[in-house]
């Protein structure tokens, strides 16, 4: 049975969910973050009886979500969690970046309450929007009884933060698991659980405390693949790598000698793959670390996090 006692926070940051267009059948030239949390909220007539806590933490199309802003989400989610009285923590998020935000929560904070973050692939003035859905699908989370990570719903499908992946650039169903498949599925109000609630060791807040956030960035193998851009980075100073390689992670040889040569001059870099599933292994002779099952942004993130824990 759910929880009625305690509320959920809802920290909205913008995104298509909140976004609106003139035509209400243009579902692509619409200006996102363009509507409040009140307005999200009141969208949804079944949220009137759940005792809610509202919060517009930032207003941005998540294409341009920044360091800031998932600094101070983090410690507004980890103030929240430890109130007595909240059951939950619900994000409204655009779709372009929420797996990164996912992620870094998740690695940051391995909460033991859920911390869901809720997205929409059509505008709130679209015919058929499927904000109002989802941000329901995450407030039913939010209050399932012994739910914690940190996680996704979108679709009626929930997603761990350490698998969640945009795979599709359109369709409202557009995200994806990979290989460790959804969690669940909410369902007519319920969640069906397939497996269990995301785990990880969290890092800590303490991990903001030590400065800005390490410059990391991600390059690509692909046929043709010329070692000047890894060059350039190195010696503007970057301060890590992620290559997105082919199948097993598979370089060009000449990206594979620039790698080398920056990891030798001190730069972190981090074999991952541009294959949608799949991990990275190692093999015998490897001089560049694979990242196993994580995304290349996913690398990217949790590279970052290790630089700033030094």
């Amino acid at each position: 049975m759910q929880d009625s006692t305690r509320s959920v926070a809802v920290l909205a940051t913008g995104g298509t969910i909140a976004g609106t267009a003139a035509d209400p059948g243009d579902n692509i030239g619409y200006t996102a973050a363009q509507l409040g949390v009140k307005a999200l909220v009141e969208a949804v007539p079944a949220l009137r009886e759940v005792p809610l806590l509202t919060e517009q933490v930032a207003q941005l199309d998540s294409k341009d979500m920044d360091f800031a802003v998932w600094a101070t989400l983090a410690r507004r989610v980890a103030e929240l969690l430890a109130r007595q009285d909240i059951a939950g923590v619900v994000i409204t998020h655009g779709t372009d970046t929420l797996e990164e935000t996912a992620y870094a929560l998740q690695r940051l904070l391995a909460p033991a309450k859920p911390v869901v973050l809720s997205a929409a692939m059509r505008p709130a003035t679209a015919l058929l929007r499927d904000g109002p859905q989802n941000l329901l699908d995450a407030v039913t989370l939010a209050r399932e009884p012994g739910a914690r990570g940190v996680m996704a719903v979108l679709a009626g499908t929930v997603h761990s933060a350490l698998d969640v992946r945009k795979v599709h650039s359109y369709r409202v169903d557009a995200f994806g698991s990979g290989d460790a498949g959804p969690l669940g599925y909410i369902e007519e109000g319920r969640l069906r659980r397939l497996r269990d609630w995301p785990m990880v060791d969290p890092l800590g807040l303490e991990a903001l405390e030590k400065g800005a956030w390490p410059w990391v960035e991600i390059v690509t193998s692909h046929a043709g693949a010329r070692p000047e851009g890894v060059h350039a980075l190195v010696k503007a100073g970057v301060k890590g790598l992620v290559v997105a390689g082919t199948g097993n992670g598979s370089l060009h040889h000449a990206l594979e000698a620039a790698l080398l040569e920056a990891q030798r001059a001190g730069v972190g870099v981090w074999r991952s793959t541009r294959c949608l599933a799949g991990p990275v292994q190692m093999k015998p002779g490897d001089g560049l670390p694979a990242a196993g099952t994580l995304t290349p942004v996913q690398a990217r993130i949790e590279l970052m996090l290790q630089l700033m824990r030094g």
